[in-house]
C-alpha cells in the first residue's frame, strides 16, 4: 500500500498482461460497455471492445507539430501509444445532443425533454492528461452555478481506468501543466504497464471503493518494490523525453498582450479551421440549432458542439465580437491559458499536445505562448 499525492490509500498489485481479458470480463459483469483504444484508419481511437485483441497492441505513433503517423512498434506493447485525435470528452460531453421535442397539439405544442438515461460505461486507457481534462470538465460543467444534467448522468455513471504513460510524443508538455505523465488521483483504477525480464505484466492500482472491488475479481499478486521502481523509473523517462514546455508565468503575461504584435504573425498561418478546439478535450463551446419539419407540427432543440473560431459563434445584433482570425486565436488562447482561471479556478490546458500535432498549419501553442513571453512590455 502507498500513498499518492493527492488521493487516498491505494494498493498496488501485479495483473499479468493475460489478464487484461479477466479485467473486460469483470467490467461485462458488472454491467460496463467497455470503450478502448484501437486502430481505425490510420489513427488510434475509442471504440467498444470485446476483447484485449481489439486494442491497439503493437502500435505506436511519431507526432509533431501538423504531423500523426501511426507504427509498428517491437515492444509489441497493448498501450505503447500516445493520445489520439480523441479524447474522452466525446463520451461525456457529445458532438451532438437533442434536448428536446415539441409536437403540436389542439392547445398548442407539448414539449418532451430528452433524458435518456446513460449506460454504465468503463473507459479504458485514459491517459493522465485525459484523466486531467475529464477533471476540467467536471469543474466547467458540474460545479458551477448551472450543472449540466445530460453531462452529471454520463460522468456519474463512467468508471476511469488510467494507464500511466510509457512514453512521450514530441508534442506533450503535461508535465509544465501540473499533471502527468502519471496519474496521482482520481481514477477508478490505474494501470502501468510493464515489460522486461520479468514478463509482460501491469502494475495495478486502485483509486476508488469499485477500483478495489473490480481489482479484487482478477488473477492478481500483491505487487514487489521492485515492480513499483520500474514504474517509478517508467514515470520519470517519460517526463524526461519531454521537449515542449508552457511558460510558468504565462496566465499574467496574456493578461498584458492583448495588442501584441504575434497575434498578427499567427493569424496570417491560421486557417480558423476549427480542428483545435474539436481535438481539445476541455473545449465546451457549443451552439444551439432549432429545426421544424416541413408541417409545422414538430420541432426540436439540439446542442452541438461549436467553436470560438467560428465568425457566427460570437456574432451578435449588427456584427461578430471577433471579426478576425487574430482575434479569435487570441480569444481561444487568452481564454485557455489566462481567463480560464477567473471562471474555474484553473487552466483550461492540460498539455496533451493535440492542438499541435493536428493544426493543418503547424502552428504550435506552446512556440506562441514562449514568443508572446519573450517580447512582452517589461511592467513596474
Amino acid at each position: 500500500m502507498r500513498s499518492a499525492p493527492g488521493s487516498a490509500i491505494v494498493e498496488q498489485r501485479i495483473l499479468p498482461a493475460s489478464g487484461l481479458d479477466d479485467l473486460l470480463a469483470a467490467l461485462r459483469r458488472g454491467g460496463y460497455r467497455v470503450l478502448g483504444p484501437t486502430v481505425r484508419e490510420s489513427a488510434i481511437v475509442h471504440r467498444e471492445i470485446g476483447s484485449a485483441g481489439d486494442l491497439a497492441r503493437g502500435w505506436t505513433d511519431r507526432q509533431e507539430a501538423g504531423s500523426y503517423r501511426l507504427e509498428r512498434d517491437s515492444r509489441d506493447l497493448y498501450f505503447g501509444h500516445n493520445v489520439g485525435p480523441q479524447s474522452w470528452k466525446r463520451e461525456l460531453y457529445p458532438p451532438r445532443l437533442r434536448l428536446w421535442q415539441a409536437e403540436r397539439t389542439a392547445d398548442g405544442f407539448a414539449i418532451a425533454e430528452d433524458t435518456v438515461e446513460a449506460p454504465p460505461v468503463a473507459f479504458l486507457g485514459v491517459r493522465p492528461c485525459d484523466l486531467a481534462a475529464i477533471a476540467v470538465q467536471d469543474r466547467v460543467l458540474l460545479e458551477g452555478p448551472q450543472a449540466d444534467p445530460d453531462y452529471r448522468r454520463r460522468r456519474e455513471r463512467a468508471l476511469l481506468i488510467v494507464v500511466n504513460c510509457g512514453q512521450a510524443a514530441a508534442t506533450c508538455f503535461c508535465t509544465s501543466m501540473g499533471g502527468g505523465p502519471r496519474a496521482t488521483a482520481g481514477y477508478d483504477l490505474a494501470l502501468t504497464e510493464l515489460r522486461d525480464d520479468r514478463g509482460h505484466r501491469f502494475l495495478a492500482e486502485a483509486g476508488s471503493e469499485r477500483g478495489a472491488r473490480l481489482l479484487h475479481e482478477l488473477p492478481t499478486e500483491p505487487a514487489s518494490g521492485d515492480d513499483a521502481a520500474a514504474a517509478e523509473r517508467i514515470a520519470e523517462a517519460t517526463a524526461g523525453q519531454m521537449r515542449r514546455t508552457m511558460p510558468a508565468d504565462i496566465a499574467e503575461t496574456l493578461r498584458g498582450s492583448y495588442e501584441h504584435p504575434r497575434w498578427n504573425d499567427v493569424a496570417e498561418r491560421c486557417l480558423a479551421c476549427t480542428n483545435c478546439t474539436l481535438v481539445c478535450p476541455t473545449c465546451f463551446c457549443v451552439a444551439v440549432e432549432d429545426t421544424t419539419d416541413l408541417s409545422g407540427d414538430n420541432a426540436e432543440r439540439h446542442r452541438r458542439w461549436d467553436s470560438c473560431f467560428t465568425a457566427e459563434h460570437s456574432y451578435v445584433h449588427g456584427g461578430s465580437v471577433h471579426a478576425s482570425t487574430a482575434s479569435r486565436y487570441r480569444q481561444w488562447m487568452t481564454h485557455k491559458l489566462s481567463t480560464w482561471f477567473d471562471q474555474f479556478g484553473t487552466s483550461g490546458c492540460v498539455g496533451c499536445g493535440r492542438c499541435i500535432a493536428w493544426c493543418p498549419a503547424a502552428i504550435d501553442i506552446t512556440e506562441e505562448a514562449a514568443a508572446i513571453t519573450s517580447t512582452r512590455e517589461p511592467t513596474c
